[in-house]
Formats: C-alpha cells, sequence, structure tokens
C-alpha cells in the first residue's frame, strides 16, 4: 500500500507582521521566512478558495498590503 502523503509544513509566521509593508518589503520578509508561493490581489478580486499549503496571500491597495491570510 503507498504510504499517506503528508502536507508541507508553513511557516511558523504571523499574518499580522505583513499589514502595512508594501507589497515588495511584504513579498521579500514572505520568502525570507519560508513561504514558497506569495500571491499579491487588488481588493476585491475574485479568486478560486482552494487552499495550497506554504501560500501567503496578499491583498494590496494602494501598494500597501491591508490583508494577508495564508494557503
Amino acid at each position: 500500500m503507498a504510504p499517506i502523503p503528508t502536507s508541507p509544513q508553513q511557516p511558523d509566521d504571523s499574518t499580522e507582521a505583513y499589514l502595512g509593508l508594501t507589497a515588495d518589503d511584504a513579498e521579500r520578509q514572505a520568502r525570507a521566512r519560508g513561504w514558497t508561493t506569495v500571491r499579491s490581489l487588488p481588493p476585491g478580486s475574485i479568486i478560486t478558495l482552494e487552499y495550497l499549503a506554504g501560500r501567503l496571500n496578499f491583498e494590496v491597495d494602494g501598494g500597501t498590503v491591508t490583508r494577508c491570510w495564508a494557503g
């Protein structure tokens, strides 16, 4: 029987730490902290809701991160 796959670990990081940063600074910091995928979105973007371990999402308004969530 094949082994049960395990989900990759996410960085132990607070999403609150990215609020107020510029999009570029937030992405640099996220990659340095181990996030494998970083996605910046404008406010109100329509996105799929699939969860991707290791992904950090930013909502960016006027060049500043206003919302941040994992997955």
